[in-house]
């Protein structure tokens, strides 16, 4: 056999072995319709948002002058919260929601997933739902969402709990980036990504944002896997990468409202360091640091995780 004819061989293998990973983990898009019954059971609801449908739910005594609202971070949903809110909607409002181009809100018309877009989007649900004050949490991309949303709107925000939260120019571990957001960020590859997406790599992904990977089943999998696959979502995962950027984290000091933060000692994506940047900025603010927990605490350990926000918030009463 001639060099050549080798070559051929070669290269006959390598477009089979690429068209069989291509039917493995070809993956359309999937219509809203067919995610509602699994993902959007009540409490859940729709409402209408300046032409965004968006996914909420607004659990708890509506006479609660001071809800909670919880906001997710990239790629989640308002589901990372249920551990939460379950328990707080026994005696306080609570108030969760999809972002534009994450769950089952799916993405904005105009593209605009910057962080002042998400600021401008939560202040209007928040306005649309007749919620004057809150304390208002967020884990991650929801984090740097809720410490902005202080900046630009502090009446609106009683107090503040970041967890894990977003908007320094944190560096993280290269093995704990999701290959997912990693091919989304290559101009060659990331096109793949609105066919194919093999549920491995998501159960990868969310393995690698646990500190205990034991604690990742097939329904948590299940969950990622699926709302990623809702139409547009994948899309809009790709310009929310493009348009990534820190935010005004020199105006951290402005904000003088009680403030929890709260951290995954194992978080590799946003490393705890930046926990002890959020707490030396924000004056009086309280930190707690969970040793054994990555970069979605309140998910990983709803309980423990909990149990520090129950001790804090009588500060905010106070």
């Amino acid at each position: 056999m001639s060099f050549g004819d080798t070559v051929l061989r070669a290269a006959g293998l390598l477009l089979m072995l690429a068209a069989l990973a291509f039917a493995a983990g070809k993956a359309p898009d999937r219509p809203l319709d067919s995610l509602l019954p699994r993902w959007a059971p009540p409490p859940s609801d729709f409402l209408e948002l300046d032409g965004q449908l968006v996914h909420v739910r607004d659990q708890g005594p509506a006479s609660d002058p001071l809800p909670l609202v919880l906001i997710h971070g990239t790629s989640a949903s308002l589901h990372t919260w249920e551990g939460w809110a379950g328990e707080l909607a026994r005696t306080r409002r609570v108030i969760s929601f999809d972002l534009p181009g994450f769950g089952l809100t799916g993405p904005s018309a105009d593209g605009d997933y910057r962080d002042v877009r998400y600021v401008a989007f939560v202040r209007a649900l928040l306005a649309r739902l007749g919620v004057g004050r809150a304390i208002v949490a967020g884990n991650s991309l929801g984090g740097g969402i809720a410490w902005q949303l202080a900046l630009a709107d502090p009446a609106r925000v009683a107090g503040l709990v970041l967890v894990d939260a977003a908007g320094h120019q944190a560096e993280p571990e290269a093995e704990a980036v999701p290959l997912v957001w990693r091919l989304a960020r290559l101009p060659v590859l990331r096109e793949g990504l609105r066919w194919v997406l093999p549920r491995r790599a998501v159960e990868d992904g969310v393995r690698s944002v646990y500190g205990d990977p034991g604690r990742v089943d097939a329904a948590l999998v299940d969950r990622y896997y699926e709302l990623a696959l809702r139409e547009g979502n994948r899309a809009a995962l790709m310009r929310r990468l493009d348009q990534l950027a820190p935010g005004p984290v020199a105006r951290l000091g402005e904000i003088r409202v009680p403030t929890l933060i709260l951290w995954g000692g194992r978080d590799r994506l946003i490393p705890p360091r930046w926990a002890q940047a959020f707490h030396q900025a924000l004056p009086g603010s309280r930190l707690v640091v969970f040793p054994q927990l990555g970069h979605v605490p309140q998910e990983e350990d709803p309980a423990a995780t909990l149990a520090a926000l129950r001790g804090w918030l009588p500060e905010v009463a106070r």
